[in-house]
This record gives C-alpha cells, structure tokens and sequence, in this order.
C-alpha cells in the first residue's frame, strides 16, 4: 500500500474523499493512494500521476471562477445566505429570482466585501457576493444573472427547505414491519401483492390497533429475464415493481372479452397453487403469468376517463417515465442489462434510442401503464389503511441505490460514478465487509443537476404513503465506495452535502406530510444523529444493538423518542432463530465469519444472556422461564416500554418464523429474498390465517400501546 503524496490529500478533501478514517473498532486506517485515485477517476479526476494529480488541484481551484453563479444553493426557511457572481471584472451584474409559484424576487442586495480579481483562462474575472432574503418561501426557485449588456442569462438553482420536519400525525403507536411479496394470501398470485397490503392494514387497524404497515422497498426490478430477488438492489427507485399488481383490481378487467378473462382465471388458479409452498417463492413464474394477463388487459380499450386519468398521470411524470417505459422495452427485446445491449441504445438520449421509442409506441406505452396501475393500487392501499384508522398507513422503504444494469443507472448515468460500488466497511455483523453492487450518486453531479434526480425520487416514493424509511441515512452524509470486486474492503468513504440532501427529503416530506424515519445503524458519527433529530428526522433503534457506554443493555427508559424502535431488522434471523444463534451458524456455513466459530458463539451466547437478564431484572420474565415464546413476547414488552414513537414488529416475530430472509455478504449461496411467512412447524402462514392465530395475538397484547 502506498500512503497519499500531501497533494494527494489536499486534492481528495477538495473532492470530499476520505484519505483516512476509523473503523468498527476504534482503530485509524490510512486509505491507500491507489484507492484514493480511483475513487477520485470515478469523480471524473485524473490524479494517476503527482503531475496530473497537481494539474487537477489546480483546474478544481479554478473551477468555481468560471462560473458565473453557483449550480445550486440550499438554504433553510430564515437563513440569509451569501453567494458569488463572476464576472469579467469590473463589470456589473443584475441578479433577481424567478420564484417556483410565477413570481419574482429582485432584492437581492450586493454586499461590501472585497474579493482579489482572478486571472482565468486569459481574462481578469472578479467576484461580487450577493445575499438572499431570509423571507423566501419553500421551494425551488431560479437563480438568474445578467452581465452588463449581454443579453445572456446564467442560472442557478435555490432550494428553500424547512427548519424541520413537524408532521402533524405523529403520535406513539405501533405497526408491522413486513417483506409484503413473502406475505400471501388465497387470492395472491402466489405473491404478496398491494391487496393483500390493503386487507393486513385494514384488519391490522381494526382489529388490533396498529397504527401503521412498514413494507420492504416496491421499487422497480427487471421485467424481461430473471427478476432481482433483493427489493434493496432495484432497476428504479422512483418507479414500482408491477409484481406487486393485484390483476383483479384493475378497472379493466371487468371489460375483458370472455376467452380472456377465462385466460385470466386460469393463470390465476396456476400461480395461486404456489402460496401453498412454504420452502421458496418463485417470482420469475408469477411474473411470467401476471405479464401474460397484464398485456390482455392492456389491449382493453378504456373510457374516455380513464385516458384522461392516464393522461395526466404521463404527463406529471414527463420524461422520467418514458426513459423508464423505454428502458423497460429495450430489455424486453436486448435483455435487462444495458451494458450489453448495442452500444448505439446505451445513451438515453441518442438518436437510435429515440428512433426505437418512435418505432415501438405500443411497447413504450405498456410500461407506462403498468406504473399508472401500480399507482393507482397504491393510492387505494393507503386510502383503506388510512379509513381503517391508522394514524399513519403504509410506510415505504427507500434502498440505498439501484442495480448497475438497471433503468436509472442507464437514465441517470450523468449523476452516477461509474466503475465504483457502494457498500460498507467491515463491522461486528459483516466482518468481511459489504459490497451492494450499486453505483453511487456524484455530489458534483447532482449539485449542477439542481438536485433534480434527488427530488423527482423521493416524490415518486412518497407520493401514497404516511411515512418512508430510509435504508443506511447514513449515506447521505457519506458512502462507502468501493474500488475493487476483489473485496469491499478496499475502499473509502465520499461525503454528500447533507444540507442539500436532508433538506429536500424534509421539504418533500413537509408538502406530502408524512413522516421519516432514518435507519442510522452501523458506524455512525456522533453528530449524525444530532443533526437528523434537529431536522425531524426519526431515528431506528434495534434492541440487539442498544448498549450503553460499558455494552451492557440500554434501560428502555433512555432509548430515544424520536425513532421506530423493534427487536429485530430483516438482516437478522426472526427473534426465535436469533435466540437460537441461527446467525452464526449460517455464517459459518458461507465463510462469513472472520473468527473460529466457537469464539463466535460464545460471544453471541454472552450477548444473549446479558438479555434475557435485563428482562429477568424487570421482572418481564421469570426467573426459569426459558420459553422461547415468552422471550419473544418479554422481548416485545421491554420495547414497548421505551419512549420510542414507533414501535415496529416484525410479521415474522408475531409468528413464530425462525428463517432469516437475508444474510449480507451473499448473493445465491441462501435464498434471499425469497422465503415466505411460515409458522415454527414449517407450514406456511397466509393472510386468513392471522385473525385466529393466538400466539400472534399474545404477541400484541403484550404490547398496550
């Protein structure tokens, strides 16, 4: 390994890359100047060479100069910031803003600071500092400037966000925490679809009082070959997976031509023999089958309502959709990795590509459509939670990123690094480390992108929910870039502009009005959770990571309030395997473990029994009391006693279900993603099935919340 030269250094904090950092367990790493460089080519930096290195320092120092306004500004509602205008010097400038409701701000008042005149590019360029007004309102307004008489206008984005995130329906209450495609019904086409969500919150909400559903991330994955098993390795975040249509629900299908709908049916009663499977789901078949019914449906000719509806709903979603739908009609016909597709279909925006749209208009327009029917389920799957009484509905996941092959990584490839993977340092639970496989934001991309891409997603997620979790919030103050598919040790941290991203998130939560919730897990820096509790952003505590300062159980009563607080997380066994050290004898079985198993154990025992004694001092479980039921619901109890204001339980838990769903650091060496809601004997467990399920309802009566 060789250490960064001190320019090295200088030019990787320019750019925001960590050249050092701590890791899990407390000692200094000295990232390598090989690692740091490939991280900065990946940023569009050559620092291959001291020389070049030294050149790119300099271009990086010159940069801002030749620009006449910055690409973007984040401010907080009451914050007066201070920008710069450059211009050739001694000239004069004209600033106003065009402000996002039609109306215009021109008091933008120049400020009495002197800046040296730079000389670039053979001009001397000078530099006047404007501040904005404290008043403006929320939202996204155009920064323009005009220099002297030159008619030409430079822009630049302001983004006002709000202080904080109040929402008004936040109140302590609890709710299911839920892989939705695991959790099946009779009627499901051997899936969890978005009707089955509907019935598990109304019935949630009626009958037991659960305030809200928290369901794995619904984004996109391939429609043409194998579909991505991970809901947390998506090809779109911003659109939905149409595995999760309930066919019967759409409006169409009461119009089908007789043959169809008895095609329909048949496909139907096939898929539904599935849920009776409790080893491992098959979402290629059900796909397979809903595709097929899908696509008569489509050729349904709909009322003049419904194309307007259709309309608008296009129309709202502009070209974000269309370069969606037509990545998703390439693949139907190249496959679903563009990087092998003919190299004149990888641009987006290329003439061949725009060509196929104009020559393949009904398959473009299929894909449209099935996000205009996911949208409307999702829209009444809330509406049912909500008129059950839950205070908040449907929770949504946000996945870090999305798979390197998938549509936004060909539609957003401007904003993305390419030839790096997001992924995580080696820490207590994946000691090998982790490496997601998903391309990571540029900060420098989407600061001169407005922030845009940013903002249409979280839109998109949230637009039909009362809430959204955030996996790994943590990456938004800094990721982890991995450089090498050897090990994802090998890598540094980049950091984002916090500011810009949690501001957004909270001004498009504050117009939505849900909450948000951040799982901020892992290696954290102190002052992380600090800033996400300022900004009303909930945090995430799981009891198996909740110590105090000497590793001993956290009593309930100093646990946050501010945050969705369970026992368990989907990268963990349900509790009745982790009770059993499931964990690591999984682990052991893949390699995964990075010291002798029995050391392993030993350990986990040790933090098991530190446990169960907690409980046992509380008085919430009896002294020879070693039913793993008892401990699963005196487990529930501690956490209910917290002052958290969402009290998540885990579908699994409530059951009795011992099978992890996913264990980091593989990818096929264990089914993840794929194994369905089954009881402690190994059946499997379908919606009807919950209402008379009694050690589900001791579960939940021990929780009076």
């Amino acid at each position: 390994m060789t250490a960064p030269t001190a320019a090295l250094v200088e030019l990787a904090v320019a750019h925001g890359v960590a050249t050092e950092y701590w890791d899990w367990q407390g000692k200094h790493v000295q990232v390598s100047s090989e690692v740091v460089a490939a991280v900065l080519a990946a940023l569009g930096v050559d620092a291959s060479t001291p020389a070049r290195a030294a050149d790119a320092l300099a271009e990086h120092r010159q940069a801002r100069w030749r620009r006449v306004l910055p690409a973007t500004v984040v401010m907080r509602a009451g914050w007066t910031p201070w920008f710069a205008v450059h211009l050739p010097h001694g000239s004069a400038a004209e600033v106003w803003l065009d402000l996002e409701d039609g109306g215009q701000r021109r008091d933008i008042p120049q400020q009495n600071k002197w800046v040296e005149p730079e000389w670039i590019d053979g001009i001397q360029v000078g530099e006047a500092t404007y501040q904005l007004p404290g008043d403006l309102p929320l939202g996204y307004h155009r920064l323009c400037a005009r220099i002297g008489t030159n008619p030409e206008i430079s822009v630049g984005t302001v983004i006002v966000t709000p202080q904080k995130l109040e929402p008004q329906n936040l109140r302590r209450t609890w709710g299911w925490v839920l892989q939705l495609y695991s959790v099946r019904s009779r009627r499901s086409w051997g899936i969890g679809d978005l009707h089955d969500l509907a019935d598990l919150a109304a019935w949630s909400a009626n009958d037991l009082g659960a305030g809200f559903v928290l369901v794995n991330p619904l984004h996109a994955a391939e429609t043409a070959g194998r579909m991505e098993p991970s809901p947390y390795l998506p090809a779109s975040r911003r659109f939905g997976n149409p595995l999760y249509l309930r066919i019967e629900d759409i409006e169409e299908y009461g119009d089908l031509a007789p043959a169809e709908r008895d095609r329909v049916r048949t496909l139907s009663l096939q898929t539904r023999a599935l849920s009776e499977d409790a080893t491992a789901l098959d979402r290629d078949t059900v796909w397979a089958a809903k595709r097929e019914a899908l696509q008569l449906l489509f050729g349904v000719r709909p009322s003049i309502g419904r194309i307007a509806e259709y309309g608008a709903y296009c129309d709202r979603e502009g070209q974000g959709l269309t370069d969606f739908a037509t990545w998703a009609a390439i693949s139907d016909l190249h496959g679903p990795e563009w990087s092998k597709w003919p190299e004149e279909l990888r641009d987006p925006s290329s003439g061949p590509v725009v060509a196929f749209r104009n020559e393949n208009p009904d398959a473009v327009e299929f894909h449209c459509w099935l996000q205009w029917q996911l949208d409307e389920q999702l829209a009444r799957t809330q509406a049912r939670a909500k008129s059950a009484g839950m205070s908040l509905g449907i929770l949504h996941d946000l996945a870090v990123g999305v798979h390197p092959d998938g549509a936004d990584a060909w539609a957003l490839q401007r904003v993305l690094a390419a030839g790096i993977h997001v992924g995580a340092p080696p820490d207590a639970f994946n000691q090998q480390g982790q490496d997601w496989s998903q391309p990571p934001w540029r900060p420098d991309a989407l600061a001169d992108a407005g922030y845009a891409p940013w903002r249409d997603l979280v839109r998109g997620v949230i637009r039909h929910g009362g809430g959204l979790r955030i996996d790994h919030i943590l990456g938004m103050f800094r990721l982890w870039w991995v450089t090498s598919t050897e090990s994802p040790t090998e890598g540094t941290y980049v950091r984002y502009d916090h500011e810009a991203l949690i501001g957004i998130l909270v001004l498009e939560a504050t117009r939505a009005g849900i909450v948000v919730v951040g799982e901020d897990l892992g290696t954290v820096e102190p002052w992380v959770r600090d800033y996400l509790k300022e900004r009303g952003v909930l945090g995430t505590s799981v009891l198996w990571f909740e110590r105090d300062a000497d590793g001993r159980p956290l009593p309930p009563e100093r646990w946050r309030e501010l945050c969705l607080a369970t026992v368990t997380t989907h990268d963990l066994p349900p509790t009745a395997g982790y009770l059993a050290g499931d964990h690591v004898d999984l682990r052991d079985r893949l390699g995964l473990l990075t010291r002798p198993v029995a050391e392993e154990l030993a350990v986990d025992e040790a933090e098991r029994d530190s446990w169960l004694n907690a409980l046992r001092e509380r008085h919430l479980l009896g002294n020879a009391d070693g039913d793993v039921e008892r401990i699963v619901e005196a487990l529930h109890r501690y956490v209910a006693h917290t002052p958290a204001k969402l009290v998540g339980v885990a579908l699994t838990d409530a059951v009795g279900e011992r099978r992890t769903q996913n264990q980091p650091g593989t990818t096929d060496e264990y089914p993840n993603w794929r194994i369905p809601l089954g009881g402690p004997d190994g059946l499997p467990i379908l919606i009807e099935d919950l209402p008379n399920n009694q050690r589900l309802r001791r579960l939940i009566g021990t929780l009076s919340i």
